[in-house]
């Protein structure tokens, strides 16, 4: 039987290592507050924030809640994370995705100031990624080097295949395993021969948007499987983007779904708030 990487168990380390983090900072007279952003009503979105707001609850981060109309301007967001920009006592800022249609993303993430970016998506926390210099990092990567860290998977020196290529899992994902020392093929729709790349994987890392479309065909005997995927199958069930019955047999290692990386994303942004008042390093 494979080890199975247990996401919430590690992620749980982590809430509470930034909780004394926080009270650390409290007993200094420093405050973490978050602020989160939802326009509109969409019900993913909805447990996401709730998600957040239980997270820094339990870790003693104070969170701010500003849930907007689906008609709200995309003038009257910018302007709200001017206002939130510019005060002393939020560290970080998060507008919770998707927006609504009406509103261009990539003007909203580029609105933040980079500082209080905990999310990890400003252009400059991205080339700040690219060059190896101090910023933050988009969540679901960052827990995703935590999960294989903590789990004593080796990453240095490993083949590393990572399916999808988004600027928030894929692209970032491929850049924390090359600082790593992994050696990293990053594959997508247009990738000749897909099963051949990923069976030389010692580590890979699928996010591909499709339910269950890895099975132990794309999968070398022995590799760590982490499946970044999470969808409702036709029984109405969690399921990845790794057939999980099918490929866990010939792997090494494998995250389920749910409680893989997804607790992860949460750790990790609390811990993002923490560094963004002082930073500290996660071993």
């Amino acid at each position: 039987m494979p080890q199975m990487i247990d996401g919430k168990a590690i992620s749980a380390q982590i809430k509470d290592e930034v909780k004394e983090q926080v009270a650390a900072l409290a007993a200094q007279g420093k405050k973490v507050c978050l602020a989160v952003i939802q326009v509109g009503n969409d019900p993913a979105s909805s447990v996401y924030v709730g998600n957040k707001k239980k997270a820094c609850a339990y870790v003693g981060i104070e969170s701010l809640a500003y849930e907007l109309a689906a008609e709200t301007t995309q003038e009257e967001l910018l302007s709200l994370i001017g206002e939130l920009n510019a005060k002393d006592e939020v560290n970080g800022i998060l507008v919770q995705l998707p927006l609504p249609a009406h509103i261009d993303e990539d003007a909203v993430i580029q609105a933040i100031d980079p500082k209080k970016d905990v999310d990890g998506f400003h252009p400059q926390s991205v080339g700040a990624l690219c060059i190896g210099q101090p910023g933050f990092v988009s969540c679901t990567p960052a827990g995703i080097i935590q999960l294989l860290k903590r789990s004593g998977i080796e990453i240095a020196g490993k083949e590393c295949v990572v399916i999808g290529r988004s600027n928030i899992v894929g692209k970032p994902m491929s850049l924390l395993l090359l600082k790593e020392n992994g050696t990293v093929t990053v594959t997508h729709s247009r990738t000749k021969d897909l099963k051949e790349v990923t069976k030389r994987a010692d580590i890979l890392i699928v996010a591909v948007g499709k339910p269950k479309m890895i099975t132990r065909e794309y999968v070398k005997e022995g590799a760590v499987v982490i499946d970044v995927g999470i969808h409702r199958n036709e029984n109405n069930k969690l399921c990845g983007d790794v057939d999980y019955e099918d490929v866990a047999p010939v792997c090494s290692a494998i995250t389920p779904v749910p409680g893989g990386v997804g607790p992860m994303t949460i750790a990790m942004l609390m811990y993002n708030c923490c560094a963004a008042v002082q930073p500290a390093g996660v071993s």
